[in-house]
């Protein structure tokens, strides 16, 4: 078992929002809106994280008490903490190279890290960062044999975990990115050329890394596409609706753990069940596809109380902080995941991004067990709701 890296976080950012107004100052408008929004007018963006903070704790201020374990164990792996870093596309665009800085920091730390089929940087190069620990999602292609590579490809590189994602059957209708020129396909305006003139030291790491490409997907796409030409391979690729065939064709073929992800529902989740999976992520896609549904803490608290014993059942979507984290397992998560908080760590602080959200949600976390008398991530208090 490798040494786990300890670090303190900066004690100028001692929360998420912190890194968030950072990072809003320190990258292009265009990237920010990007990375910080979600779908129609964002009422379920919004909503995600104000619902999880409904959730309340109960304290044991008399037990005996010695200290708090984060330890977590998931599909036969003990990890340092409850928490992941959720998969997100195009994750250089809004910080280059964070892709590596994340995954580099999950190793260290002893944390799951998922790749996104859109990120920008490969399979083989997070595998090798991670020695083979990290997870991968897979956005379903229309091609089978571009699924099937896709599939050998994360096999070969020792994922562990292979994520279907299942709540992304049109592209969300995002009216920052349609302003921004970030639908597909994209366009680069006046006006994002003059925020990139604004941000100078985002723009020199740019050029230092390179422009941000959908490295995984780049075997299989044609040289020299412009961006017209890209928005339409990216229509031809994707097959988008998941179902329950191409799950189980999946499942014949993948021989690792199985999750999926996207689940909003008892009937989703009592199908991933008959289908073999091996967990789901609780998720509506950080409130970016379907801005009328539920948040995710209410299915989430449903569908643990019910289907917990057959399967992980996981969370996404909505959690900023440690004692999010901590609300999330009390209603019943095995795991939970947060993408947009350590996006906003990278583009706030750079190659020290990663280590400090780490970090900050580990102290978070851990001053949330002490205070309430919890010994283990898996035995927070009975809750309450508003």
């Amino acid at each position: 078992m490798r040494n786990q890296k300890q670090i303190m976080f900066n004690p100028k950012y001692p929360s998420i929002e912190d890194l968030r107004e950072k990072a809003r100052k320190r990258i292009p408008k265009f990237a920010f809106e990007y990375l910080d929004g979600g779908c129609n007018e964002e009422v379920n963006l919004r909503k995600n994280t104000s619902e999880i903070r409904e959730v309340e704790l109960l304290p044991r201020y008399l037990d005996t008490y010695k200290e708090a374990n984060m330890t977590t164990e998931i599909f036969g792996k003990s990890y340092a903490a409850p928490f992941g870093i959720a998969p997100i596309g195009l994750q250089g665009l809004m910080w280059p190279n964070s892709p590596e800085i994340l995954a580099r920091a999950a190793f260290q730390h002893n944390i799951p890290f998922i790749l996104s089929t859109v990120g920008t940087s490969s399979i083989e190069r997070i595998s090798e960062i991670t020695e083979g620990n990290a997870w991968f999602q897979l956005y379903h292609p229309t091609k089978e044999s571009v699924r099937n590579d896709l599939i050998h490809r994360a096999q070969v590189a020792g994922c562990p975990v292979l994520v279907l994602l299942c709540d992304t059957p049109v592209f969300g209708f995002r009216p920052k990115e349609i302003k921004n020129g970030l639908s597909m396909p994209p366009k680069m305006s006046f006006s994002n050329i003059l925020q990139i003139l604004g941000k100078p030291q985002w723009a020199f790491e740019t050029i230092r890394h390179g422009q941000p490409n959908f490295e995984v997907l780049k075997p299989y796409m044609p040289k020299g596409l412009n961006l017209k030409q890209l928005g339409q391979f990216m229509d031809q690729t994707f097959s988008k609706r998941m179902d329950t065939d191409k799950i189980a064709q999946i499942r014949d073929l993948w021989k690792g753990k199985l999750v999926l992800k996207g689940v909003a529902t008892e009937a989703d989740t009592e199908k991933a069940i008959a289908l073999g999976l091996d967990g789901i992520i609780v998720s509506n896609h950080g409130g970016r596809q379907l801005d009328a549904g539920e948040s995710t803490i209410k299915p989430l608290t449903q569908i643990s109380a019910k289907y917990g014993n057959r399967l992980t059942v996981m969370m996404d979507s909505g959690v900023r902080s440690g004692p999010d984290i901590a609300r999330t397992m009390a209603s019943g998560a095995q795991f939970t995941f947060l993408g947009r908080s350590f996006m906003y760590g990278v583009a706030a602080m750079g190659s020290k991004g990663g280590d400090h959200t780490i970090a900050l949600l580990k102290t978070q976390l851990k001053q949330v067990m002490e205070q309430i008398g919890c010994p283990e991530v898996g035995q927070m208090p009975l809750f309450r709701k508003h």
